[in-house]
This record gives structure tokens, sequence and C-alpha cells, in this order.
């Protein structure tokens, strides 16, 4: 049910772009693997090896890895001998207590605070009680599409006033976090693909690994570049389904991360009108200003943060947040197809 088609298409046509240039060199061969189990959808990778078990082993690390922080970083189910996110959202006798978590999602709420200060509190990981409504209305539709609906404006206002990220309590001596408002849940989509992306990627160069490509979910990141030292290529979607250019553009990166945020991956329908799943904190519905914001900079988990936030503002503001990134380049697409991306953005390339 939650695996998506578009998706999967998506990544069946990116990942020969990055085979277009002869990549290979002596003694070294491409291989790819796939994995359906983790983050609510589908991981590519795509490696250069000496031989497909030496490969293997790299994909097997990046494997076990993914579902280390899936389960970690999981909002909806608990697993045996961990205390991941949704045992911090749970409560006992309404209310909810510090819980002793993994270091790893100590790191994942810093990160998350820090972005909530960089986007002006776009992207804020304490909005599990509005993003809830959403996602159930959502998962209802698609299970009875004649009887979708939105979730009411009371309903959203209520949930909207348990969202303050200042009570999201780190306690760094003893490990824990505690959410001090009893209706408060957190909800880490925003930015949970990205930063595990990021932190595999960079164990891997930590391990001289190089000639990798990671997508998960649509949170690309590059690993060195090809044997031959010629960059991997990479198309941005074009999110106009109905158009018979597959990409609007493609970029070649390497040791760079491209991550896209969409109205046409997650979404449902009510009385014709579609409903896509990134929600403007401001107006508590799906934001409308652009059809996909791509970002590209050397960190997966910031291009995830910068995404989801630039999708929620308006040109001028989203320009205004990235002021001081000169690392970063952006391009929107806007809801008529046409096309704004910083000056830094590279020019399409030839694949």
């Amino acid at each position: 049910m939650k695996r998506h088609l578009s998706l999967m298409l998506c990544l069946l046509l990116l990942f020969p772009l990055a085979a277009c240039r002869q990549g290979e060199s002596k003694g070294m061969e491409k291989y790819t693997e796939y994995y359906f189990d983790y983050f609510d959808t589908a991981t590519t990778v795509v490696g250069y090896a000496e031989s497909k078990e030496a490969f293997d082993a790299t994909a097997e690390q990046i494997r076990s890895e993914l579902e280390r922080y899936h389960r970690l970083y999981d909002i909806y189910s608990t697993y045996e001998g961990i205390h991941n996110l949704c045992t911090v959202n749970s409560t006992e006798g309404g209310v909810h207590r510090p819980v002793a978590v993994d270091g790893e999602i100590l790191s994942l709420l810093r990160f998350a605070k820090q972005m909530y200060k960089e986007t002006n509190g776009t992207v804020n990981v304490a909005m599990g009680s509005v993003l809830s409504l959403w996602h159930d209305c959502r998962e209802q539709a698609l299970l009875r599409p004649d009887e979708a609906a939105l979730p009411s404006t009371e309903d959203l206002l209520r949930a909207a006033e348990h969202t303050d990220i200042e009570q999201v309590i780190i306690d760094e001596e003893a490990g824990t976090v505690y959410l001090a408002d009893p209706l408060m849940t957190l909800d880490v989509g925003a930015v949970a693909k990205g930063y595990a992306t990021e932190q595999i990627a960079k164990a891997l160069r930590e391990q001289d690994v190089s000639g990798f490509m990671l997508n998960v979910g649509g949170n690309v990141r590059a690993v060195g570049h090809k044997p031959d030292g010629s960059a991997w290529t990479v198309g941005i979607e074009n999110p106009d389904r109905l158009s018979a250019d597959a990409y609007v553009t493609t970029v070649d990166i390497e040791e760079l991360a491209v991550v896209t945020s969409g109205s046409y991956q997650r979404f449902y329908t009510v009385d014709g009108t579609s409903y896509h799943h990134i929600i403007h904190p401001e107006t508590l519905f799906p934001a409308t200003h652009y059809l996909s914001v791509s970002v590209l900079c050397p960190d997966a988990g910031v291009a995830d943060a910068l995404s989801t936030a630039l999708f929620c503002m308006p040109l001028e503001d989203g320009y205004a947040c990235i002021a001081d990134r000169a690392e970063v380049a952006v391009l929107w697409v806007l809801p008529d197809g046409s096309i704004e991306k910083t000056e830094n953005f590279p020019t399409a390339t030839d694949s």
C-alpha cells in the first residue's frame, strides 16, 4: 500500500542515466541493488566493485545501516530491545516520560532543532499532531477513495497548539528525550531519510569506499566518483506526468546530494482536488507555491530539510533562507511548469 509506483518508475529511469557515461575502468564492474523495506520507500544502491561479492558486502552494510536507522526513527512501530521515536511519542497515564535513546536519535533531534532555526520554523519535527491528521485521512482515502475527506479545520487548529519545538527536551547528560507537552508527537519525515543517508555516506567514505550512489526515496547521495574519475549523472524528475520529458534537467555530481520535494508523489484526491503530504506550518494545509523543489548540496540531511522548507516558502523568502549558503543550489518548478533556479545551479548535461 505505502510503496509508490511513481517513485519506482523514477528510480528505474534515474539510474540508467548514471551509466550513460563510460564510468567503468578495467577490473571494475557496475552493480545495482534494491531495497523496499525501510523509511516507507524504495532504496536503490548503485556501485562499482571488483567483484559481485565485493559489491554485495558493501550493499549489505548499507542495507543493515538503513534498517538500523529506520527502526530508530520509526514513529509507527516499536522494536524489541530499543527505544525509538515511537517510544518517545508514547504516553503513560496521559503524559510522556523521559526516554533513554540511542545517540543517533539525539543527533537527529539536535539537527532537526538547528534546521528549525535556520528555516524560521518551516521545518518542524514537533508537528506530529498536525501531520498525523493528514496521514490518517490519506491512508483512509487510499483504502476507500469514495470516502476521501480532509481533516477538519477545528481539529487542525487544536493540533497546532501542540507543536512548540521548545517542548522537545533533550538531556545530553542523561541521554534522554522528553516531550513536555502531553499532546505533542514527533514526525521526522522532513529530515530522517536525508539525515540517515548522509550518515551512511560518511561512514562509507571513512572506509575509503568510493564509486557508489545511494537513492533513499529520492534522497540521492553520491559517494565519490566513478572509477575513471567521472561524475554521476542524476535526473531531476519532471513533476508533469503528462510531459514527454521524464526530467526537467540533469546534473553531474560527486560527493554531493540531490533531494527533491514534490506534490506529485504522496497525495490523495477529495472532490477532484489533490492534496499532497507537504504541509505548510502556518496554513496547516498542503503548500501550493510549487510543483517541486530540488536542492543540491554536500549534505543529504541539509538538502532534505531545505527541500521541504523551500517548498513551503515564496521565492523571495526561499532565496533569503539560503542567502548565506554558497554550497546550496536550488531549482524550483512553478505551478505553470516554468523553472526558477539559483545562479549556481548546474546547467543541463549531455547524458
